[in-house]
């Protein structure tokens, strides 16, 4: 279902995941603990953060509550710590109404969370990874950002993480600071509870025939923050079981 893990890849490494208390965060820091590092748990759900942390394998983990709309809380959760790579998760669609539907309220709720959500926290994140001589951040965004499938704000909100992973490399790339990000399209997380039969009947929009899973994002994940991707930046790779393929 997904790539085998690499035991050892990120051995001696500290990894900030944001929103990594639930869902693809989760896996995130699952899947980089397993694979050796050290992982800062940051989430607005502090008690599942802090719930998560003897599940991952080795240690020196820590959990941090996040709010990623306040950049005083953002500045707060990276404080002391030492970032090797920043996996951005946090993110959400606000409102499913379209460029009509949507008033300003609703769009600026959108854009907040999810792109300048992700510009607070590497923000914060930047001075420590330009401390190291190879470091990463991986943003992960969504396949809305890439075809039109509705959720304007939100796939707005998405789409301009690409953007933010171009600029960060044209300016922080000589640092040895890669910036790239992943898509996923239909991945099973709790965002589809209390909806029967969801998500998998949209597997068939799928020519891999099956909706995502939080590994699946997380494989690649830690692929693009690791040394395994020392030449790759400035990239949004879809992690969406070839769903382009079929609206493209």
């Amino acid at each position: 279902m997904n790539a085998s893990r690499v035991p050892g890849r990120f051995a001696g490494r500290d990894v900030v995941v944001t929103g990594a208390a639930h869902g693809i965060g989760r896996a995130c820091a699952l899947r980089l603990a397993a694979e050796g590092a050290r992982v800062a748990v940051l989430d607005r759900d502090l008690a599942a953060a802090q719930a998560l942390v003897p599940e991952l394998a080795g240690t020196g983990h820590r959990a941090r509550a996040v709010d990623v709309l306040d950049d005083t809380s953002v500045r707060a959760a990276f404080d002391g710590l030492t970032v090797h790579a920043l996996v951005h998760v946090v993110g959400l669609a606000l409102t499913r109404g379209g460029v009509e539907e949507a008033g300003d309220e609703e769009w600026l709720a959108d854009l907040d969370l999810n792109l300048l959500g992700a510009v607070r926290c590497a923000r914060a994140a930047l001075p420590r990874l330009r401390e190291h001589a190879s470091s990463a951040v991986v943003l992960v965004s969504s396949i809305n950002a890439l075809a039109g499938l509705g959720c304007e704000p939100y796939a707005a909100g998405k789409a301009g993480l690409g953007t933010l992973a171009l600029n960060l490399t044209r300016t922080h790339a000589r640092y040895g600071v890669r910036t790239n990000v992943v898509a996923p399209g239909t991945v099973r997380t709790r965002v589809w509870d209390g909806q029967p039969g969801m998500p998998d009947a949209w597997a068939d929009w799928y020519p891999l025939g099956r909706v995502g899973e939080p590994e699946d994002v997380a494989a690649a994940a830690a692929f693009l923050a690791s040394d395994d991707a020392a030449w790759i930046t400035g990239h949004v790779l879809p992690v969406d079981g070839g769903f382009l393929a079929n609206v493209r």
